[in-house]
């Protein structure tokens, strides 16, 4: 299993679903009661979008808010969702484009 730092958490690469991603957070002390878990899951129906995508917005709802916002989220995937945005990387450059999360520099920027 391959993971990738990002920062606030470490999330397994992308063949994850999001079942897999929530369990992920619970071991590293995230915990969500059923009104979050049911925010997820009406969030990914209502967008249609992938676990991929989904698992980037509870990511990056947490590292902008500090905590689950359930509406915050669900405006997130809408976003992307119409932006065609279908990958973490492109949800991650498209949050820094719009100053919500600041951007990482990398080795090569240091």
């Amino acid at each position: 299993m391959k993971l990738i730092k990002l920062g606030l958490v470490s999330i397994i690469s992308y063949t994850q679903t999001v079942s897999d991603y929530i369990d992920f957070l619970f071991e590293k002390g995230f915990s969500f009661g059923e009104d979050v878990l049911g925010f997820i899951k009406f969030g990914q129906s209502y967008t249609g979008t992938n676990d991929e995508i989904v698992i980037a917005a509870i990511e990056l709802t947490l590292k902008i808010q500090k905590e689950f916002d359930g509406s915050f989220f669900i405006s997130l995937l809408e976003m992307l969702k119409q932006e065609g945005i279908e990958t973490r990387k492109g949800a991650l450059r498209h949050v820094q484009h719009l100053n919500l999360l600041e951007k990482t520099p990398t080795s090569r920027e240091k």
